[in-house]
């Protein structure tokens, strides 16, 4: 089993910056891609970003490609989302994910474990 622990969410003005952390625990070794996902109020839960195991692999979703970043120490068991240049329509609870697989799905169904989300909280 392992334990996935977000950290980092609060509230920003558009234009600003926040950084989300994801502490893995437990079963570690079995981790090979991660990923964060978003849901906003009303939305399903949407692919933000993914980062493979060595990191070579980052897909990002249109909607946040050029503005965040996922970086993971894999020594330290985080990973991280960097999010610059934030949006109103960024606000969402954000969600760190992992898989036994290093494919760097944007699908979530390819993720096995989830933590319970941080809130991103973007006003105008």
């Amino acid at each position: 089993q392992v334990q996935l622990e977000e950290s980092g969410g609060g509230l920003v003005q558009a234009g600003g910056s926040l950084s989300l952390s994801c502490a893995a625990s437990g079963r570690t070794f079995s981790i090979r891609a991660m990923a964060w996902f978003r849901q906003a109020p009303g939305k399903e839960r949407e692919f933000v970003a993914a980062i493979s195991w060595s990191g070579s692999l980052t897909p990002y979703a249109d909607s946040v490609k050029g503005r965040f970043t996922i970086s993971r120490d894999n020594a330290k068991n985080m990973m991280y989302l960097q999010m610059n240049s934030l949006k109103p329509e960024d606000t969402a609870i954000y969600y760190c994910a992992a898989a036994r697989s290093n494919t760097a799905s944007l699908a979530a169904s390819m993720y096995s474990d989830w933590g319970q989300g941080t809130q991103v909280t973007v006003s105008s």
